[in-house]
């Protein structure tokens, strides 16, 4: 299933997009909104995929609503650092032993298409296109990637937006440049994790003012999805509602050759990936 979120923000009403890819049916009469409890409710998930299927739940009056993030009340935002072997190559980082964890503030998260705002004083603000990994159920001290995966809900794309100066010349850890506000839209859909069978095989694309700059696939990643899931258990309880941000392929400004083409105010951000729909945003001026 595609699950969404639509309307005002801090009034979005749950939605599901039909499987013809452009209706949006009402899930308001069936749940009160898309959460870490609904997730872990295999009862209301299986009524959702039971009232899609008769074709009883109602068509959302109304056309091209805002969609808002496919996930409300998220408890924590883990994020997965130089995760990808080309990204790792391109920043001239050595190839981390262990995955490299920080934090995003659930705050940060806005819609798949909302403005973003370049923070005051930044030179610096950067894209990343990354996959999402959603949790279903409550995850601690995971024995193997088999059970990580177990424990996914569903995905959706994520855009990690950056300072890198905040992040990497101000001193202290990275999540000065990860946290500023409007760095995380998230959406269009939560992708529930039967109908994305191989998350190491998806390919995710990203666009600046219309010129290609990140073009890569989850098969690069250092450590997949099912491994970050087993081994952030480690260190933290995961809970139905939490989500991972699973790190960025090559094609970032910081990897570039000077001058670095490092996001301003009226550039326009498009993202991607394979089955999971895509963002558009465009940049202004905090």
């Amino acid at each position: 299933m595609k699950l969404l979120r639509v309307g005002t923000a801090g009034a979005e009403r749950p939605a599901l997009l039909d499987q013809d890819g452009t209706t949006l049916r009402d899930l308001s009469g069936l749940v009160t909104d898309i959460d870490g409890a609904l997730l872990a409710d295999d009862a209301a998930l299986d009524r959702i995929r039971a009232a899609a299927a008769s074709g009883e739940l109602p068509v959302l009056d109304g056309t091209a609503p805002r969609v808002g993030p496919p996930l409300a009340r998220i408890g924590k935002i883990v994020c997965i650092g130089l995760n990808y072997h080309d990204h790792a190559a391109e920043t001239g980082a050595e190839i981390p032993a262990e995955p490299i964890i920080f934090f995003k503030a659930p705050d940060t998260v806005v819609g798949p298409d909302d403005t973003v705002l370049v923070p005051r004083g930044s030179v610096k603000t950067d894209w990343e296109v990354e996959l999402a990994v959603v949790i279903g159920r409550t995850a601690r001290y995971l024995d193997s990637e088999a059970d990580g995966l177990a424990h996914v809900a569903g995905y959706a794309v994520s855009h990690d937006v950056s300072e890198r100066e905040f992040q990497i010349e101000r001193g202290g850890t990275w999540d000065k440049g990860k946290n500023c506000e409007t760095f995380n839209p998230l959406g269009p859909w939560l992708v529930t994790a039967d109908e994305v069978p191989d998350p190491q095989a998806l390919a995710l694309r990203l666009r600046v003012n219309g010129e290609l700059k990140q073009d890569g696939t989850t098969a690069e990643q250092i450590f997949g999805v099912g491994e970050v899931v087993r081994y952030v258990s480690q260190f933290m309880t995961l809970y139905p509602g939490d989500v991972i941000n699973t790190g960025t392929p090559a094609g970032v400004a910081l990897g570039k050759p000077e001058p670095k083409p490092y996001l301003r105010a009226g550039d326009v951000v498009e993202l991607e990936i394979e089955g999971l729909g895509r963002q558009r945003q465009e940049f202004k001026d905090a």
